[in-house]
């Protein structure tokens, strides 16, 4: 069974980091630090945080489907 998509990303920064999500059953968006806070709290299950060494963002978990990743 395929997973519905319940995070999307509404905007991104001049470098292509994604800065304001959309989460489904929410009325509006929410920032990157918001959005992993409740990631590494467990409320979005099938999705984890990563670090590049300046900045910690939300990934979905890989499953091998480029059609859930965020966008």
């Amino acid at each position: 069974m395929a997973r519905t998509r319940r995070i999307s990303v509404t905007k991104e920064g001049p470098t292509g980091l994604n800065t304001r999500f959309k989460v489904a059953g929410r009325g509006c968006e929410v920032s990157r630090s918001k959005l992993v806070k409740e990631v590494k709290q467990g409320q979005h299950p099938g999705y984890h945080t990563r670090h590049n060494g300046r900045v910690e963002y939300v990934a979905s978990n890989p499953d091998g489907s480029k059609r859930n990743n965020l966008d």
